[in-house]
């Protein structure tokens, strides 16, 4: 039986992990956070590692503020860049292999087709830049290792667009939001069953693109959400990017072409609006 270490358990991804861990018993899992589990103390990685006798790391820790990131680089590249090289390092020396979760945000988004995973990075944030570095870390001290770029992710747990969409839906009566940035939502359960079916079948090593399948815009993914929802008495106006400045830029578009894990490792990727509608009747039975 794999020993499997889990980092990040309490966010988004982290909780779908745990929650589909009881479909897969054929292996044993250790679900940390940093009260478990510091992942920028390199010793107490190697300890933990060791000790437990750990045969992969799903790492799904990250710092994830990406305009915050702007103004806490080092913190950031400590999480993102660090600490993944801290833990491809301890599980190599240990004959192991990892799974490293990145982003979109390694392109800067002037694309107008979907990038595939051997298309030149230009990371535009601090964020995207310590993700890159972070996916070459993995890389670097763990030959052995999956890494994962995904995209608008949300989930029931913690804080992301889908659950404020609700909520502003609720409490206000009109709503302007971007219509000019292109990507894919990722429903964090329909990834979290990516990277099982990884673990199933074994690492085969590289940079993997996963996201659900088809194309909105985040005005789209808006209206969306309030119909599937129920809600009608918000009016979702389309905004441009100029219109609503913030401290990072957001790339115009992040479509991800998925043929790579699909034909990997053999994977039906669920539509968009399907898994939303998923999301949304269990926040709102």
């Amino acid at each position: 039986m794999k020993n499997i270490l889990v980092t990040g358990c309490n966010g988004q991804l982290g909780n779908e992990m745990q929650l589909l861990a009881a479909q897969h018993p054929e292996f044993n899992y250790f679900f940390t956070d940093v009260k478990e589990l510091d992942i920028t103390d390199e010793k107490a990685i190697q300890t933990f590692v060791k000790d437990k006798q750990v045969d992969c790391i799903v790492n799904c820790a990250a710092y994830t503020a990406v305009d915050k990131a702007e103004e806490n680089e080092n913190l950031c590249d400590l999480l993102n860049r660090v600490a993944p090289g801290y833990l491809a390092k301890a599980i190599h020396a240990q004959g192991g292999c990892m799974v490293q979760i990145s982003t979109d945000y390694v392109f800067d988004g002037t694309a107008h087709v979907p990038y595939r995973e051997n298309e030149p990075t230009s990371p535009a944030t601090v964020y995207g830049r310590t993700k890159l570095g972070g996916e070459e870390a993995v890389l670097r001290n763990c030959p052995q290792s999956v890494v994962i770029r995904t995209a608008w992710l949300y989930s029931t747990f913690g804080r992301n667009f889908v659950k404020t969409m609700l909520q502003l839906g609720r409490e206000k009566e009109k709503l302007g939001v971007i219509f000019d940035q292109i990507g894919t939502p990722t429903y964090a359960r329909d990834l979290a069953a990516a990277i099982f079916a990884v673990l199933a079948q074994g690492i085969t090593p590289g940079i993997y693109h996963f996201s659900n399948e088809g194309v909105i815009s985040w005005y789209d993914f808006t209206r969306a959400i309030h119909r599937i929802a129920g809600i009608t008495s918000c009016k979702v106006s389309p905004l441009h990017t100029a219109e609503y400045p913030t401290p990072a830029v957001r790339p115009h578009y992040s479509v991800l072409d998925k043929t790579k894990i699909k034909e990997t490792y053999h994977l039906e990727i669920p539509y968009w609006e399907e898994s939303l509608a998923e999301c949304i009747h269990k926040l709102e039975p």
